[in-house]
C-alpha cells in the first residue's frame, strides 16, 4: 500500500456531517454521515446512542442506513459489538453540536 492509498483510506473514513444532542438522561443522541466505501456520492447515516460508562464512552443503540447516489434508502444490518478503546466524545457541557466536512 503506497502513501496515497493511505491518504485516500484516511479521507474516505472522514464524516460528511455530525450532529448531537444531549438527551434529559444525560445520555447522547447522535447523527453522522458518512460517504459511501464503493461509491462516494452515496452516503451511510449513523444514528446512535452513547452514554459515559465506567470505561469510557458506550453505545447503548445504533441505527445504520445507506443511501444510493439515486437516493434509495435501506437499513444496514446491526454490527457485532467490538470492545472498543474508550473516546473522548460527545464533548464537555454542550447541550447539542454540530459539524460539517
Amino acid at each position: 500500500m503506497n502513501v496515497s492509498s493511505c491518504l485516500m483510506m484516511a479521507e474516505r473514513q472522514k464524516y460528511k456531517a455530525r450532529f448531537t444532542s444531549k438527551l434529559p438522561n444525560g445520555d447522547f443522541l447522535g447523527l453522522t454521515v458518512w460517504p459511501g466505501k464503493s461509491d462516494p456520492n452515496a452516503e451511510v447515516l449513523t444514528i446512535q446512542i452513547r452514554r459515559q460508562g465506567s470505561a469510557g464512552w458506550e453505545t447503548v443503540h445504533r441505527v445504520a442506513i445507506y443511501r444510493t447516489s439515486d437516493g434509495r434508502y435501506s437499513l444496514l444490518p446491526e454490527r457485532t459489538p467490538a470492545s472498543q478503546p474508550a473516546k473522548t466524545e460527545p464533548t464537555g457541557g454542550d447541550e447539542s453540536s454540530e459539524s460539517f466536512e
